[in-house]
């Protein structure tokens, strides 16, 4: 996620820790640094000088705090003021009205029936009822992927199949919506690709006649600044409410998300990170740019944690870990639960540090490593997960080739587990013996 600018922003940094002193002069050159950084990721001209002179009027009238030193003080300043640019702090979605409708807007290719869909689930996990509304009736295939998207979802879709008539199928869809107990109506609009005025007419009929609480700008990250136009000019005919930026997983230069509160003073409510229906989230300014600044995030990956991790399941993980009865069987769960957190290298990206500790790792080869590891225990039998013991040289070979691996690799997996079993038996007597002595350690083994 913004890989490029997080990098350049860090070198820039790194001549910043080593200063002794703040003055003009040697915070000059790691400023243009950062200005350069911001413009070569697409940020509007304007946004990026204003955001410098900002920062650099904050750390000449800085006060040096003793046992900071100043370079931190500057780079405080940098996350400070990028936390601004971002919108300071998190806009929630708007849900009042009987039902509550939502347009998502944007043009094509941006991902608005994807976003659509990946909103309505996560209104859903809140405990509200929505109802998607295919209101494209120019794009052939739109009202197919939205039905798809909603059978996945187990989400409701209204759709009026050869209706032309864009108000005719609001009006039905918000009858269907009080008749079935709806609370929520998402309408996915048509787009183009580009704006013109029958489009910009169309959505202001819908708006007029649904009287939406959130009007949503759908836009694709990866086209930097020139989105921060077209929420310029959606914003102008339609007064949007807030926007989604969708493929920040890919190589989005970080343009649109820095510049768009500054150009439009309209915040960017939520973020679309990958492919699956779990890949969106609410947009955090604070922690977005820690995640910028390589400083991690670990609120979203905790929380991330709590929504996939079972947690009558983690206590019974973790009483059977203290007791050393954890077997391949209680492993392969583990696993499958680390896999729902989404990829290892976003998991990886939100730890402090994370970042840094990428360059130069192969994550893929890591997370084939994991599937590997997977097969192979799929390949054994319950007894046998349960009691690797029994694993003699026969048994070791029909695993290998069930799973599409060497006996070598059984092998390999076999014996990191025993040695993880070992380990977990040393830390299960630790516990007791703290606990004898009265003491214990915080955090570990808890009951």
């Amino acid at each position: 996620m913004f890989d490029t600018l997080s990098g350049k922003l860090q070198n820039a940094f790194k001549n910043l820790r080593g200063l002794g002193k703040i003055s003009e002069e040697n915070i000059g050159e790691s400023l243009r640094e950062v200005r350069m950084a911001l413009l070569e990721a697409d940020v509007n001209f304007k946004v990026a000088r204003d955001f410098i002179d900002r920062v650099k009027t904050k750390s000449l009238g800085q006060e040096v705090v003793q046992s900071i030193q100043p370079g931190q003080q500057i780079i405080k300043i940098i996350h400070d003021e990028l936390v601004d640019l971002l919108g300071s702090e998190h806009a929630s979605l708007q849900l009042s009205g009987s039902p509550a409708c939502l347009m998502l807007v944007g043009l094509h290719g941006s991902g608005k029936t994807t976003s659509s869909a990946k909103l309505a689930r996560l209104i859903q996990r809140q405990g509200r009822q929505p109802l998607l509304v295919g209101v494209d009736v120019y794009r052939p295939a739109a009202m197919d992927q939205l039905e798809t998207l909603g059978k996945q979802l187990e989400v409701p879709v209204f759709l009026k199949r050869g209706e032309t008539d864009v108000l005719t199928i609001a009006r039905a869809a918000l009858e269907h919506a009080k008749t079935e107990h709806r609370n929520v109506v998402i309408f996915d609009t048509a787009g183009r690709l580009q704006i013109d005025e029958p489009l910009v007419q169309e959505l202001v009929r819908l708006r007029d006649l649904v009287k939406p609480t959130e009007i949503l700008l759908v836009l694709d990250s990866a086209t930097g600044q020139e989105a921060v136009n077209v929420a310029a000019h959606f914003d102008r005919t339609l007064n949007i409410t807030g926007a989604i930026l969708t493929k920040l997983d890919g190589d989005a230069r970080g343009g649109a998300a820095l510049s768009l509160k500054a150009v439009t003073n309209k915040p960017i409510k939520f973020a679309g990170i990958g492919e699956k229906p779990e890949d969106f989230e609410p947009f955090h300014p604070e922690r977005m740019a820690s995640r910028i600044l390589g400083m991690g995030d670990v609120v979203s990956l905790v929380e991330k944690a709590a929504e996939t991790v079972d947690m009558e399941e983690a206590r019974r993980m973790e009483e059977k870990m203290r007791k050393g009865q954890f077997t391949l069987e209680d492993f392969l769960e583990q696993l499958r639960q680390m896999k729902k957190m989404g990829p290892l290298e976003s998991i990886v990206s939100m730890l402090p540090g994370g970042s840094e500790m990428l360059k130069g790792a192969d994550m893929t080869k890591q997370e084939r490593e994991f599937r590997r590891m997977e097969a192979i225990i799929c390949g054994m039998t319950l007894q046998e997960r349960r009691t690797p013991q029994i694993l003699n040289a026969r048994r070791r070979q029909r695993i290998a080739k069930g799973s599409g691996v060497t006996v070598t690799e059984v092998n390999t997996v076999l014996n990191k587990f025993s040695e993880m079993q070992q380990m977990m038996k040393k830390l299960g007597k630790f516990q007791k013996m703290m606990a004898r002595m009265g003491g214990g350690v915080p955090g570990m083994f808890r009951r």
